[in-house]
């Protein structure tokens, strides 16, 4: 009977040196949001409960297109991140590269699909 060490059985299972990175890239995107939500929400409060011609008159002006713009993209780029990790953190195998497939896909297409329809106001 062989008898391993606890370092012994750990051997391999070293950093992958990219952890720091990814996690300055999520604390960034997400200092980005607590500044990009609240205008989101003031610049969203004034085309709430308008009517339709009005909503995309207010759409079509720079700013507030372009918070929406910036909102929706970083928010769903930093969804796709952190499930990325919540992904990693728990799962195993192939369905941990499934999902993280699938997550990544279903939100960057939410994120162009939220970008097509604030242009489609804005244009």
């Amino acid at each position: 009977m062989a008898y391993i060490t606890a370092r012994k059985q750990v051997a391999g299972y070293g950093s992958a040196h990219t952890g720091t990175a990814q996690h300055w890239r999520v604390t960034i995107s997400s200092v980005a949001l607590v500044v990009l939500v609240p205008l989101f929400v003031f610049t969203f409060g004034f085309a709430l409960g308008e009517p339709w011609p009005e909503v995309v008159a207010y759409y079509s002006r720079p700013f507030p297109a372009l918070v929406a713009a910036l909102t929706l993209s970083v928010g769903w780029w930093h969804f796709a991140k952190g499930v990325h990790v919540l992904i990693t953190d728990y799962t195993r195998g192939m369905s941990r590269k499934v999902l993280i497939i699938v997550t990544h896909i279903l939100s960057y297409a939410a994120a162009l699909a939220s970008l097509y329809a604030i242009a489609r106001l804005a244009l």
